[in-house]
């Protein structure tokens, strides 16, 4: 085999994408989602719909615990230093002055305190899970009936219940996913706070910073968006969940997210069907399935905008785009210009090692170094193949120029295959590289997968719970 086959198309480096703090001020911008909070303040402060001051929280508790919720209220307007991942954290300065508004407790009708006996009940009974899931359900539908006393509700779950937090195999539940589908379709937003990774966790600072920033995004708040973004492009991710139908074998419940081309999440639709074909385990929708999804889609987008349409479409996924769902997309968006259509792969075979330049000129090997490839990187592989890495060392720190939050490991890239659209593979890269800066249910720099696929793998899970699934859009601050 001749050298020159071997060869590698030129790598190219993808700055880190800035975020916006301001929807006028241009300056208030920062590729680090925590210090621009801690310098700007978040996005939705400067516009007329911001969160309403104070966010009411209502909590479900242990007997005995009361006195827990009040103090972790406490805590979050406290000063926090960081006592891991100090070249990445900044210090919390306090819910308040970051947010510029108040949390205080709801009243107490929204304040319940479980059963004592819940404990000894967990103890003795051979399915500790479903004890405990009856008597959440219970407590959620009566706080439902008084949802106007509270904007957020907290659910504290003690360690010494983890045994109740899943169930054997082959009943396929988990807690976490099973009380975000009852609060959802009661509209109620909704912060589960273990025990362990919350209240006892040695890192206050962590805590405080990802507890505020969910706190504010359920109640309504834009901590940031994407600097620079094009204001007349929407980003759909589709995502399917298989759920076992009582008479057919399974129904595949399509979610169709929609997001503006800055990131912020606007709604999702459900629909639910029994024609779709399974491949491999994977559904695929007919080419007339897919034109209703893609054209309820877009008619959601045209609600929140007074109608008009957006001049390009992005669409996600993480499967193919099998022929009949392409043609789906385009009798759909109805113009053969304007519509990407891109599947996101997480597991290619690929890996890099990053080299750095021998010390003498004349030994033609390279160092390994220290840090993985940058975050950013990219290989163009063919016409409609591209690697990207998301993951990988970053320079967006609070002290040094290196930071690789995995820790350890050789970073995977993600593997970009376009299905339609034309043109350089920048776009599609740097689109997918900052939206894996929108998750707002963590305190992270990045996600490895974009929020197009990362929420849809959460609403996936969630969906399959829901009791029911209403054709009404649902708001994706109910499912973080």
């Amino acid at each position: 085999m001749e050298r020159d086959t071997l060869r590698l198309p030129s790598a190219r480096l993808f700055a880190e994408p800035d975020l916006a703090f301001h929807p006028d001020r241009h300056e208030d911008r920062s590729p680090h989602p925590l210090v621009g909070l801690s310098q700007f303040g978040p996005y939705s402060r400067s516009l007329v719909n911001k969160v309403l001051d104070p966010i009411r929280v209502a909590a479900v508790v242990p007997h005995g615990w009361p006195t827990r919720f009040v103090n972790l209220l406490k805590e979050l307007e406290l000063r926090h230093r960081p006592l891991e991942r100090r070249n990445y954290l900044p210090e919390f300065q306090g819910f308040s002055r970051l947010f510029g508004l108040r949390v205080v407790a709801a009243d107490d009708s929204a304040i319940v305190e479980l059963d004592p006996t819940l404990d000894d009940t967990l103890a003795v009974s051979e399915r500790p899970h479903r004890v405990l899931a009856e008597a959440l359900t219970g407590v959620l539908s009566s706080l439902a009936a008084r949802r106007t006393a509270f904007d957020v509700l907290f659910v504290f779950l003690p360690s010494r219940w983890e045994a109740a937090f899943t169930s054997a195999e082959d009943e396929d539940f988990d807690l976490h996913d099973y009380l975000k589908a009852i609060t959802a379709v009661r509209g109620i937003p909704m912060q589960i706070v273990l025990e362990d990774s919350a209240l006892s966790y040695f890192c206050r600072c962590s805590v405080m910073w990802r507890l505020s920033i969910a706190l504010y995004v359920k109640a309504g708040g834009v901590p940031w968006k994407l600097a620079g973004a094009d204001p007349e492009t929407a980003i759909v991710g589709l995502s399917y969940a298989v759920r076992l139908g009582a008479v057919a074998p399974t129904y595949v419940t399509c979610c169709s997210q929609v997001f503006d081309a800055d990131g912020a999440g606007l709604e999702f639709i459900l629909y639910e069907t029994d024609q779709a074909t399974i491949q491999r385990r994977n559904p695929y929708l007919s080419r007339a399935e897919m034109r209703r999804v893609m054209a309820r889609s877009l008619d959601l987008y045209h609600r929140r905008h007074a109608g008009r349409s957006p001049k390009r479409v992005i669409v996600h996924k993480s499967t193919e785009f099998k022929p009949d769902e392409v043609e789906g997309c385009f009798d759909a968006w109805r113009s053969p210009e304007g519509l990407d259509l891109i599947q996101i792969q997480q597991s290619p075979l690929w890996r890099v090692v990053k080299l750095d330049r021998p010390r003498d000129s004349r030994d033609p090997k390279g160092i390994p170094a220290n840090y993985p490839v940058d975050r950013g990187a990219s290989f163009q592989l063919g016409g409609r193949d591209v690697l990207l890495w998301t993951q990988g060392n970053a320079t967006t720190t609070i002290s040094g120029p290196n930071y690789y939050k995995e820790g350890k490991g050789i970073p995977a890239p993600l593997l970009l295959t376009r299905f339609a659209g034309h043109g350089p593979c920048e776009r599609e890269c740097t689109s997918v590289l900052g939206l894996t800066k929108m998750n707002w249910n963590n305190d992270g720099l990045y996600d490895r997968l974009p929020v197009t696929l990362s929420y849809a793998q959460v609403l996936a899970r969630t969906i399959k719970r829901m009791p029911q699934i209403s054709s009404t859009p649902y708001q994706l601050r109910f499912f973080m």
